[in-house]
């Protein structure tokens, strides 16, 4: 099978017009910039460190971190420093782990069309360079070799979302009053789980936008619940014209289709979007006759800042339990604090039980993982997923729904290319379109849009509204399995 090619170009940073161009030179040097501050802090903290070291071997391990450290910071800057003067992309250096042949590969075929440099290369091709150079500074140091540069921040992020991890977790505490009668009402469960739905979609806003935005779910009483029908539907209506592409009756179908099924997640967002992917997998395996088992997949190494990596994921559900992670939400132990334990210890039962799986084993590290994971933090759109991932792909086709999560997925679904907007998403995958069923639920935070009518896309730019980045709106575009004799 060859390699698909697009019928049109890819978004290049060279044109000022588009969002790629404020990326390079704009988002890019803050990232690099908070990368050298954080090894920086850890270093200053290392120089008080090493006198105070208690015997020879623990203060040579300290001196090493921090000359490591001191090249890590040296390499960065560099880095910043070419990247705003548009100096060609160095090769990637043999780090030991996954695609640095493949990298390299297409670095030299952009090197032949003289497309080799930060402002000519291909967008998604120079972004996801970035990602895996940064991670081979750390993968060739000996200290810094399971270091998240990115964690911090991550964290963070995570600990500000409490009172909404709290109200969420007291609204599916609330379901369990429902759960006998929920199975038996694909009505009632077809509101909740376009709440659900969007719940997913919008997670990567931050906790107090979905708090506001999605105040159904947030703050269902065991009344609400009762009248979900009527209020659910009124809400979801209000919501609806920022959803220009809305494919949800058709997933909700699909899935109704199905029985003891297998529902897979194609992770974006560690921390608060990774805790709605949990709640949306715990709703279809506990509420719904449909699903039986979730799969999750993480990124292999620290990924466009905050995507979830192994560690990500399998320290979450002990941050949710701990103590201290998350302020109380009162001064006394809470209703919402019990509700939050209970919901999660459900999670561990199903991460032991394997109705809740990670892709790759739980304990995997840092650049580790292999074919399982390694397509995932490749430069290639997913249309070349059955040639240059074919483990992946495989292990797809078993699946009874895949959900691809955030803009990054979706730009690599639709291989970040110009496409005009009214492009039906069937056709904006390629290859890949009816492979298996498929769901996307993305933000727009970026310039490729496909499956939109002309004419809604006219009046929005007519507004003057940046409607394709500003992560207002957002797509719901599903595809369910064709097999390849069947299709059209």
């Amino acid at each position: 099978m060859s390699i698909y090619t697009p019928p049109y170009p890819p978004y290049d940073p060279i044109d000022k017009t588009g969002f790629s161009y404020e990326t390079v030179v704009k988002r890019w040097p803050v990232i690099l910039t908070g990368i050298i501050d954080s090894v920086y802090g850890i270093n200053h903290e290392l120089s008080s460190d090493i006198p105070n070291a208690s015997n020879p071997s623990e203060k040579a391990g300290l001196e090493e971190k921090y000359a490591e450290g001191k090249g890590l910071i040296e390499k960065v800057g560099k880095l910043k420093y070419e990247m705003g003067r548009d100096r060609a992309l160095e090769p990637i250096e043999d780090d030991g782990e996954t695609l640095v042949d493949e990298y390299n590969a297409e670095l030299a075929r952009l090197a032949d069309d003289a497309k080799n440099t930060w402002f000519t290369a291909p967008w998604l091709y120079a972004e996801c360079y970035l990602y895996r150079l940064i991670r081979s500074f750390f993968a060739q140091t000996k200290q810094w070799r399971t270091y998240d540069p990115f964690l911090a921040q991550k964290q963070s992020t995570f600990k500000a979302s409490g009172t909404a991890i709290y109200q969420l977790a007291t609204t599916m505490h609330d379901l369990e009053a429902e759960k006998d009668t929920l199975a038996s009402d694909p009505d009632k469960l077809e509101v909740l789980f376009r709440e659900m739905i969007q719940m997913c979609l919008w997670g990567n806003a931050t906790a107090s936008h979905l708090s506001r935005d999605l105040s159904l779910l947030t703050h269902m009483s065991p009344e609400d619940i009762r009248h979900l029908q009527t209020v659910g539907k009124d809400a979801q209506q209000a919501r609806r014209e920022f959803i220009l592409k809305d494919d949800q009756t058709a997933v909700w179908d699909h899935i109704k289709s199905l029985k003891d099924a297998r529902v897979d997640f194609v992770l974006d967002n560690a921390g608060f979007e990774l805790y709605t992917d949990f709640l949306f997998a715990d709703f279809l395996v506990t509420y719904t006759p449909y699903i039986s088992r979730v799969v999750f997949h993480p990124k292999s190494i620290p990924w466009f800042v905050s995507d979830v990596t192994p560690p990500d994921f399998t320290s979450t559900p002990a941050s949710l339990l701990s103590p201290t992670f998350f302020p109380s939400p009162s001064s006394t132990p809470s209703p919402a604090q019990a509700h939050l334990h209970a919901l999660v210890t459900r999670w561990q039962r199903y991460l032991s039980d394997g109705t809740f799986a990670l892709s790759v084993p739980h304990d995997t590290l840092l650049g580790q993982g292999g074919k399982a994971v390694e397509f995932w933090t490749s430069p290639w759109p997913y249309w070349d997923m059955e040639v240059r991932g074919k483990e992946v792909w495989e292990g797809l086709r078993e699946s009874g729904l895949v959900v691809f999560k955030g803009d990054l997925n979706y730009r690599k679904l639709t291989g970040d290319v110009k496409w005009p907007v009214d492009t039906p998403f069937s056709l904006a995958l390629g290859p890949l379109a009816y492979a298996f069923p498929l769901l996307s639920l993305r933000t727009n935070k970026a310039d490729v849009v496909v499956g939109v009518p002309q004419d809604v896309a006219d009046a929005l730019d007519a507004k003057g509204e940046k409607w394709r980045v500003n992560g207002k709106y957002a797509l719901v575009s599903f595809l369910p399995r064709v097999e390849e004799g069947s299709r059209a």
